[in-house]
């Protein structure tokens, strides 16, 4: 299967999603007994990859047509399962249940703007390299 292809595509991002899953098991895991909630191991993770995949596609601007099999790869796979927006919304459900308004707020309000001010600082180092 040829990575130009749609079979050679979906293979690319399954390759790059198996370790990004696994490394943000394993970064939030190993977070938790340090930091003074969960959810703040996952919202570390997500600014991370926000940040990352600013950098990639600021990157990608100056790369040829193989940049977009790494964009696949590595932006797509890896980050976009280093990255979880669902487990995000959980952990911001579980605390709004649990009538933690304070740090919900603090959570759905530093992920969405910590996010973008990631992404947007990768950007701007990958269109600047």
């Amino acid at each position: 299967m040829a990575a130009g292809t749609p079979g050679g595509e979906a293979l690319l991002v399954a390759i790059g999603a198996v370790p990004g899953a696994w490394l943000r098991f394993r970064v939030v895991d190993h977070l938790e007994p340090v930091l003074p909630r969960r959810h703040w191991g996952t919202f570390g993770v997500n600014v991370i990859a926000c940040f990352a995949l600013g950098l990639m596609v600021g990157l990608e601007q100056s790369c040829g047509e193989g940049s977009r099999r790494l964009l696949l790869l590595l932006g797509t796979g890896f980050l976009g399962s280093f990255s979880t927006f669902s487990t995000f919304s959980a952990e911001l459900r579980h605390e709004l249940i649990s009538r933690n308004w304070r740090e919900a707020a603090v959570l759905a309000g530093g992920s969405v703007a910590g996010g973008l001010v990631a992404m947007l600082l990768g950007l701007s180092l990958g269109a600047g390299a």
